[in-house]
């Protein structure tokens, strides 16, 4: 019988042999792999886990600047800081962030802009950056929360300051208003130094003066615990706060033309016309700036963009209207320099003005009879002005406009101003590509047609009446805590060219006739200035809102609201040492005399018989 082998070491060897290698073969790639990961977290992700884990016992934290206060030029508080609480999460310190914010919904009312800013917040900032989810939250939101805070690791209330504005909507188109961060201003702005702020001006000074008003960020180095809970403070440098800014605006006044303009939209403009310092500035209607701070509901902001008055609109900045018969002096100033007018010399005003060779006959329904140029501007004739705009033609009328800077930003230190528009026929063929009429420059000479203006450039224009040529650059800012000793006179001139004649006494029946609109039985305003106790120039002017048919009448009776003429009036005091220059619009207000004049008499009044200087 054969003899049967027990063991085939043979086999065996080999069997070990394939083992090894493959215990070795995986033994290398767990290696590669570790070595992988190793190579991952320790230098590619080396500063994230650097600080996570750095944050487990020291984080840095960012202090933001407490923002500038602003101040009326009577040192009265027109926009402070107040505290407010804010729920804030630290994205890495949260777990489950659906979770985290159901379950905080269901303790405090989370709104659709809030999860939005939440979003937003996740996107734009870094994961250990505080992100706001709630703000001004209320007393008893807070009290709900801190008994609950405990469940809610990373999420924690702070105390913000928030922009309040003691006067609301009657300052809200000066002061223009704050809101949060959005991405493209992120684009824009420093952003270490906007490190803890989630605010930024939007609109008006406080968007014109956002490097002023922001201030410094600081930095504090804390000591805390897992759940983030500050234990200590190791190191702090203290932010370094915002300038406080003074304006020219004088509160009393400015509530006193938001009175006289009631519930009628349009605007007042008042100036120095000394320097440029803008007194009031009115738009209305108006809106409670405070509501954008802390999020606007979007059914709240939906009925402000949608409401047919549009409160929203600085009429005062964009607002381009026809500037009608307020611009009469202005003509008659162009028509003494270029020698086309004599002031003592009349002519008859049948009603209508007729171009030679020209069937239209373009009617005046102010006055009918003789006038001269006093008379013509006291009583607002429209005939003798379009015979003059006929004789001066549209080339010169638009460069004597011109110099007063009709057509032209006036420069005041706020965004978004129009300039207007001040035609000719250059600007009608690059703008429409088409030929200047001989009728358009009769329109163009009662200021009408395509010509527009804002309520500055009015208020602009008058002062430099006022001035007898000297131009200002109206503006807001009187002075801030680095610039206190610079004169308010040299800061509104900026290198403007004043408006010269021929002779300074050219001024003289110009402001003559203004006086006398205000103050002689035949002057369109004589109801308004007749028992003042100052001397007041003005002028009255009334703007088409449509056009009327050549021998159709306009009946104001007769005419939707909407369609009815605007009603404007421009105008300084004391006539002879110019103290305030006024301009004024109601829209669809209808006559300039009756209604828009008065308005700035009550506002003159209160400047210089209460506390104005």
């Amino acid at each position: 019988m054969r003899r049967q082998r027990l063991k085939d070491h043979q086999q065996e060897q080999h069997l070990f042999r394939v083992r090894i290698i493959i215990a070795t073969v995986v033994a290398a790639l767990l290696l590669g792999l570790l070595g992988v990961r190793l190579t991952y977290l320790q230098v590619v992700n080396h500063s994230h886990f650097a600080t996570l884990s750095q944050n487990n016992r020291v984080r840095i934290e960012a202090l933001p600047p407490p923002r500038g206060l602003i101040f009326d030029r009577h040192g009265v508080v027109i926009a402070e800081n107040r505290p407010s609480h804010q729920l804030e999460l630290i994205p890495e310190q949260v777990r489950d962030l659906e979770d985290t914010l159901a379950r905080l919904g269901e303790l405090i009312r989370l709104e659709p802009q809030d999860l939005e800013r939440i979003q937003r917040g996740l996107r734009t900032s870094r994961r250990f950056n505080n992100v706001a989810v709630k703000s001004n939250l209320s007393d008893e939101e807070i009290a709900l929360f801190a008994l609950n805070r405990h469940l809610f690791p990373g999420v924690d209330l702070y105390a913000r300051p928030a922009r309040h504005y003691p006067y609301g909507a009657s300052l809200a188109h000066v002061l223009g208003y704050m809101g949060r961060i959005n991405e493209n201003e992120l684009q824009r702005i420093d952003r270490r130094n906007y490190a803890g702020t989630m605010h930024i001006g939007k609109t008006g000074v406080e968007r014109f003066y956002e490097d002023k008003l922001h201030g410094q960020v600081g930095l504090r180095r804390v000591e805390a615990n897992v759940q983030g809970r500050v234990l200590r403070t190791l190191e702090e440098q203290p932010p370094i706060s915002g300038q406080d800014i003074t304006l020219t605006i004088d509160v009393t006044l400015q509530l006193a033309a938001e009175q006289a303009l009631g519930q009628s939209a349009g605007a007042v403009v008042a100036l120095d016309p000394r320097n440029g310092e803008v007194l009031a500035m009115v738009s209305t209607p108006s809106f409670d700036p405070g509501l954008f701070f802390h999020g606007i509901p979007q059914h709240t902001y939906s009925e402000l963009m949608s409401h047919p008055r549009r409160p929203l609109f600085n009429r005062v900045l964009a607002g381009q209207y026809p500037p009608g018969s307020t611009l009469k002096p202005v003509l008659a100033l162009g028509g003494l320099e270029h020698e086309l007018i004599v002031p003592s010399r009349s002519m008859y005003t049948p009603g209508y003005y007729q171009l030679p060779n020209y069937s239209r006959r373009f009617r005046d329904w102010t006055y009918h009879g003789w006038v001269n140029m006093d008379e013509a501007i006291a009583r607002s004739s429209d005939v003798y002005f379009y015979d003059l705009g006929h004789r001066m033609g549209i080339d010169r009328m638009s460069e004597f406009f011109g110099l007063f800077g009709i057509g032209e930003a006036t420069g005041i230190d706020l965004l978004g101003e129009r300039r207007g528009v001040l035609p000719s026929r250059a600007w009608k063929r690059q703008a429409m590509g088409e030929s200047w009429f001989p009728a358009e420059t009769i329109i163009a000479a009662i200021g009408q047609g395509y010509m527009l203006t804002t309520p500055l450039q009015l208020a602009s224009i008058t002062a430099t009446l006022a001035m007898r040529g000297q131009r200002v650059t109206p503006h807001l800012l009187k002075s801030h805590e680095t610039d206190m000793d610079l004169p308010s006179s040299e800061r509104g001139r900026n290198g403007l060219q004043p408006v010269t004649v021929r002779r300074d006494s050219l001024w003289d029946p110009i402001i003559e006739a203004m006086v006398n609109t205000m103050h002689q039985p035949y002057g369109t305003a004589f109801r308004t200035g007749r028992d003042a106790l100052y001397q007041m120039a003005g002028k009255t002017g009334t703007a088409q809102v449509f056009g009327l048919a050549e021998d159709e009448e306009y009946d104001e009776e007769l005419v939707p609201e909407k369609l009815r003429d605007h009603a404007l009036f421009v105008g300084f005091a004391p006539a002879d040492d110019p103290r305030i220059a006024v301009a004024v619009i109601v829209e669809n207000g209808g006559s300039g005399g009756r209604v828009a004049a008065p308005i700035a008499r009550q506002v003159v009044d209160a400047y210089l018989l209460g506390d104005g200087s």
